[in-house]
């Protein structure tokens, strides 16, 4: 396999899977509990801590459809900068909202997700070929 063969292989890889990760999050979110019943089983915990109801109700939105739209776009590659700072706030929401009620000794949904989310925003952004993006620039040069 060619060099820039493979490096766009391993970008669409990292880029596909974090995508599949955050839509099927998203997914079940909101297709398979209903963010109400999320917010039933989850979020009425936070509650009990210093945020406005408010506040916890619209976390619970913003987490649940980020995460959906976003990893769509990302498997897309469609509009890839913008998904990876909105799922890049959702991680950061979501990891102190848990610390919030508990110690976060259990970091296996969180590195994961935060490892491949710093490769895409590290790695060269020309080695990502395979994308709609990719395809609306060249397009339009």
């Amino acid at each position: 396999m060619q060099t820039t063969t493979a490096r766009a292989a391993g970008l669409l890889f990292i880029r596909a899977l974090l995508g599949i990760i955050f839509l099927m999050q998203g997914f079940g979110k909101i297709f398979t509990l209903g963010v109400s019943h999320l917010y039933g089983m989850f979020f009425k915990d936070f509650e009990k801590t210093i945020l406005p109801t408010w506040l916890v109700w619209a976390t619970a939105y913003y987490t649940s459809y980020i995460e959906l739209i976003g990893g769509i776009l990302l498997i897309a590659g469609f509009l890839k900068k913008y998904a990876l700072y909105l799922l890049a706030v959702d991680l950061l929401v979501v990891s102190f909202g848990h610390g919030l009620l508990e110690p976060i000794w259990d970091l296996q949904h969180v590195i994961p997700r935060a490892l491949l989310l710093a490769a895409l925003f590290l790695l060269p952004q020309e080695w990502d070929k395979w994308s709609i993006d990719r395809l609306l620039k060249r397009s339009s040069e």
